[in-house]
Formats: C-alpha cells, sequence, structure tokens
C-alpha cells in the first residue's frame, strides 16, 4: 500500500485543469439537463439533499469555468424514494420531458433496474438514448456481468473498496474478531461477501463472529442489532451502511458503550459527524476515493465555498468527476448527443480532485485512487476540514493509487453501432 503524497507537488488550481484537459472547443450551444433520480423525502432524504446540492453546485461551477464551451448544464431532481419502482415511473417522466441523461447513485437495487431500463429504452428508440451517469451506486455486477455500455461507474465498486480496506484491516494486529452488519440487498450482500473471501485470503486467523443484514431504509432503532455485536465479543464491525442506517447504527453503538472500531464504506455520511462526535475519534474509518483534507487538486474554493452556501459538507466527489467527464466527453465528440458522447466517455482520462482518473472502456468502470480515512480532531495540517461544525475531520491513513486499486471484469460488452 502507498504512503501518502505530497499535496504541494500534485495539487492544481480549477482553472488550470481545465484548460489542460481541454484543448478543443465544443462547437454547440444551449442546456443540457440531467436528471437526478434520488431520495428526497424518507428516511434517506438527508444523503439526498446533499448529493443534489452538490451536482447543482458543480454544475453552477462547470457552467461558469465553461468546461463544456457554450453549453449550459442543469441538473433536475426527481425524488425516488429509493424505491427501484418509483425510480421506474420517474425515468419514464424523464423521457417524456426528453431528458437524454440520468445520475442516480443511492441504492443498487435502483441502478440495476434503471440500467436494464435504459438499455431497453435505447434498443427500442434509436435517436432518443440516454446514458446513466451511476455516481454511487457499487454493486459490482454493474461493471461486470450485467454491464451495459449505456451505463458508467463513478465510484469503486464494492469489490474495489473491500479489496483495499482489507488489505488495510490485514497490517491491523489488534483486529481478532470482527462482526458483519450490512443493508439486506445486492449492495449489502456483496459487502458482506467480500469481506468474509477476502479477509479469509489475508487474515485467516481473524475470527468472523456474527452477521447481520437488515431492511433498507425502515429500522429506526438498532440497538438488539447492537446487543448482538457486544454479545459476541467483537473487536470490530464491517459495514457497507449508508445514510440513515449507518448514522443510526453508530448511534445506537455510543448509546451501548459498544467498544469495537468501525470500518465503514461511508462513514462521512450525513448526520454521522454529529451522532458520533468525539467518542468516534479514531475508532471510525472509511475507504472511498477522495479525502477533502488530502486532496490531490486544491479543492479548497469548492469546500468552503460548498458549506458557505449550503451550510453543508461537499464530500461526493462523483459529483464533480461526472460533470467534469460528461463536458469533456462533449468537447471530444463535439456533439451533446449520448450515443457520440458514450463512445468519447470509453477511455477517456480527465483531471478530478483526487487526480486523473480514467472511464476504463471495457466495463465503463471508473479507475482512481482510493483512500482509507480514520475520524480525527482538526489540526491544521493532516485534517484541515472538520464535518458538519464538529471541530472533527478525516485523517488520511493510506491511499492507493488507481493500478493498485484496479479489479479485473467479466464483462462482455454489446455495443451499438458507432457514429
Amino acid at each position: 500500500m502507498s504512503s501518502k503524497l505530497t499535496r504541494g507537488a500534485l495539487a492544481l488550481s480549477f482553472a488550470a485543469a481545465v484548460v489542460a484537459a481541454s484543448p478543443t472547443a465544443l462547437a454547440q450551444s444551449g442546456s443540457v439537463k440531467i436528471g437526478w433520480i434520488d431520495p428526497l423525502s424518507g428516511m434517506m432524504a438527508p444523503i439526498g439533499q446533499n448529493q443534489i446540492r452538490s451536482f447543482q453546485y458543480v454544475a453552477e461551477l462547470a457552467n461558469n469555468e465553461k468546461w463544456a464551451g457554450d453549453v449550459k448544464f442543469e441538473v433536475v431532481p426527481f425524488d425516488n424514494k429509493v424505491s427501484p419502482q418509483e425510480s421506474l415511473t420517474v425515468l419514464r417522466s424523464i423521457i417524456d420531458q426528453g431528458i437524454r441523461y440520468i445520475a442516480q447513485g443511492n441504492g443498487s437495487g435502483v441502478a440495476l433496474a434503471l440500467s436494464d431500463a435504459v438499455a431497453k429504452h435505447n434498443a427500442r428508440n434509436p435517436g432518443k438514448e440516454i446514458v446513466f451517469l451511476n455516481y454511487a451506486a457499487v454493486d459490482p455486477s454493474l461493471t461486470n456481468d450485467k454491464c451495459s455500455f449505456w451505463h458508467f461507474a463513478f465510484d469503486l465498486n464494492s469489490d474495489m473498496k473491500m479489496e483495499a480496506l482489507t488489505t488495510y484491516m490485514a497490517d491491523q494486529e489488534k483486529i481478532k474478531k470482527v462482526y458483519l452488519i450490512n443493508q439486506d440487498y445486492a449492495f449489502g450482500h456483496s459487502v458482506e461477501r467480500a469481506a468474509e473471501e477476502y479477509l479469509k485470503k489475508k487474515r485467516p486467523d481473524i475470527e468472523i463472529v456474527g452477521k447481520d443484514r437488515h431492511p433498507l431504509a425502515q429500522v429506526r432503532d438498532f440497538s438488539p442489532y447492537v446487543a448482538k455485536i457486544k454479545a459476541a465479543g467483537a473487536d470490530t464491525v464491517i459495514s457497507g451502511n449508508w445514510g440513515a442506517d449507518l448514522v443510526l447504527l453508530v448511534k445506537a453503538a455510543k448509546e451501548a458503550g459498544l467498544d469495537a472500531n468501525f470500518y465503514t464504506y461511508y462513514g462521512y455520511s450525513t448526520g454521522l459527524p454529529t451522532a458520533i462526535g468525539e467518542s468516534g475519534i479514531d475508532r471510525v474509518r472509511y475507504v472511498g476515493y477522495w479525502n477533502a483534507s488530502d486532496s490531490v487538486m486544491n479543492a479548497d474554493e469548492l469546500v468552503t465555498g460548498f458549506r458557505q452556501r449550503f451550510d453543508d459538507d461537499y464530500f461526493q466527489i462523483s459529483t464533480y468527476t461526472s460533470i467534469r467527464m460528461l463536458a469533456e466527453a462533449m468537447r471530444k465528440a463535439q456533439s451533446t448527443d449520448p450515443v457520440k458522447v458514450a463512445f468519447a466517455m470509453e477511455g477517456l482520462k480527465v483531471q478530478s480532485l483526487n487526480g486523473e482518473v480514467e472511464m476504463r472502456a471495457s466495463d465503463h468502470q471508473l479507475q482512481q485512487m482510493i483512500y482509507i480515512a480514520s475520524f480525527q480532531k482538526v489540526d491544521g495540517k493532516d485534517v484541515r476540514f472538520d464535518q458538519e461544525k464538529t471541530g472533527i475531520g478525516w485523517r488520511t491513513e493510506a491511499r492507493l493509487d488507481a493500478a493498485q486499486a484496479s479489479l479485473p471484469t467479466s464483462c462482455e460488452m454489446k455495443r451499438p453501432k458507432a457514429p
């Protein structure tokens, strides 16, 4: 595992990155709408509200800095209530409105339903194709056996994250007993499977002392689950939970005095820093693809500007990367047509906040750096930004570059005829 990189040697300004990556002018103008399909009501509304703000803030940045020349981006929100069925209803409305790009991320079950529906729509409606920008749904099947030409994954899939996380955990000698708790749907199942498989290979001495799956966005009291974790004697908990399901889990752990460390996929989720506070210092970690305090590209202006505007934290950099790459693909294709843009995105490299990223052509899985970070007090050096005004933020413990983080794919891509 690589050590932390120096920020100064690699930092780029937003403007410099745009100029360096945009040698070709786009001879089109007008507005490109992106239909955002994620929760704005129910238990997962706080994370959805953060992400739509993030998308719209980045779209404003892109428009002001002319990432796509005179083409302007508009991100239009649609509430799907984290429901695959509701999402398909929303998709029909988006199609009727003539929107040709969609973005979704909260829930792999939703992403799988949308990817399949988009592929079928595009096959039946040539000339009205839609491109799916998946910014957070990470079930590995989306870029393996269920891959689609029209689907582009801007987050790391769950196997990539678990490969990095367990490599880090393998060196933590104090880890002896692990409990797995995850949401009961495709993504949660993939986290559980990968944790068992990779820990067995890297640390066969570690004992999995318990496993639990719970309904997505339905549990309001996690104390019974925490009691089981406590009774099992776990010193470590691995969870792919996100949104309210993670916030309520760690809150219940705090209230029960659970003496265990949490290794998470989404420890930076909205509400978690406030819920756990100082009891989470050096006890909660996440595996992800960015840390605001340790950004490769200087993102201070974006992070501080977002907080000033929304009194919220910017952490979902796939909102930045997806619009950056979409803009560059439009420049490359000299068009906003979804078919031409989709082909242009294949193999495309751009500078994002976490360094150079590449959209792998074979499966449309973004190749990018992986971070592992721990919850720590702001010190002005390693932890420069806090979350939710708690005075606590994230310190990078390890980073893997994109090549180290890459995994093979079983995707057999079926492509339309190139324009």
